[in-house]
């Protein structure tokens, strides 16, 4: 594998985007914490973002650091746990999207609006109505210019904590009881996996033009949905949607399996089927990634634990260049 793009601080759930002709970087930071390790992910306890910007992909790297640009002390509504971000521009304006955990501890995801890629950003007062969970991936067609919102995560970023049968309330949010114990994960023979969300925007980029849907994944032997229990292809975090000849690819961690796989569908809405693996677990617990075209070649960006020799909570960013068979289908990223 290719080395560390950012060594001098610890980065991790790298979304990367094309603007002005560069490569922009939007990734969670990590620091070092004496938090233990736990399902619900206390020990990433990160505080703010930078923004990282290049002109190559190729090593030796050469990466700006545009230093910080939102802080967990410039959103009134975030008490802690600023987690893996995502950024769009649309209308000459750059939107930076966010999760955090509010002040009763609740995942939503809040949007902040900047002039540049490179920050600073400004945070809307409140979270986005309607949103929940963790990991939002923002995704503007370029071919319609409509507007995309994926989110959703597994465990600690909740997402097993909104399935409930009660009527959801004006923002769309379905309830949960006070004491967090809200339904369990699915589990065992004919249940069906947790989707992730998907939400179109409004034009301000700064809400949900229509509540927050499932985006549903298939199984290509059944055509039906994913089981539960299939933990190799089930969705658990880090959403992330790109366009290729037509069609859209929704990519995602599967969490405690630890691989980066993928899913091929006709709209952004949806349903989407598996179609396989890109990435094998790498060093560390978690994985998360991008997918960007930069000067006509594709790039994934993910990241491992080399820089730390494998402790979960202090991240690297890295970078390869994927590729792709006369069917579409992404080839598996191969291992030194």
């Amino acid at each position: 594998m290719t080395p560390p793009l950012i060594t001098h601080l610890y980065t991790a759930d790298p979304s990367a985007h094309v603007f002005e002709g560069k490569i922009y970087i939007y990734p969670s930071h990590d620091r070092e914490t004496d938090i233990q390790f736990n399902d619900n992910g206390d020990q990433y306890d990160m505080a703010d973002y930078h923004v990282f910007s290049t002109s190559s992909l190729d090593p030796p790297y050469e990466v700006t650091d545009h230093g910080v640009v939102l802080r967990a002390e410039d959103v009134p509504w975030v008490s802690k746990q600023l987690w893996a971000p995502d950024a769009a521009c649309k209308n000459g304006k750059y939107y930076l999207y966010f999760p955090a955990r509010d002040k009763e501890g609740i995942f939503r995801i809040g949007v902040a609006e900047g002039e540049s890629p490179s920050g600073p950003f400004k945070a809307d007062p409140e979270p986005v109505p309607g949103s929940y969970s963790i990991d939002p991936a923002s995704f503007v067609d370029p071919d319609t210019g409509d507007a995309y919102l994926y989110f959703g995560g597994l465990w600690g970023g909740q997402l097993q904590c909104y399935q409930s049968a009660s009527e959801p309330d004006a923002h769309g949010v379905p309830p949960f009881d006070s004491e967090w114990l809200g339904p369990k994960e699915p589990k065992g023979e004919g249940a069906k996996a947790l989707f992730p969300k998907v939400a179109p925007l409004s034009e301000d980029m700064h809400g949900f033009a229509s509540a927050a849907r499932d985006l549903v994944i298939l199984a290509p032997e059944t055509g039906e949905p994913i089981p539960a229990d299939d933990h190799d292809r089930r969705f658990f975090e880090a959403a992330w949607m790109h366009k290729r000849h037509e069609k859209y690819y929704f990519s995602y961690s599967t969490g405690d399996s630890h691989y980066l796989v993928y899913a091929i569908g006709d709209s952004p809405l949806g349903p989407f089927t598996y179609a396989g693996r890109i990435l094998e677990p790498v060093l560390g617990w978690t994985t998360h990634h991008s997918i960007v075209e930069f000067q006509g070649r594709w790039w994934l960006f993910h990241h491992d634990c080399e820089i730390s020799k494998g402790v979960s909570h202090l991240r690297n960013v890295k970078v390869v260049e994927i590729f792709y068979d006369d069917e579409g289908g992404i080839l598996p990223v191969k291992s030194d």
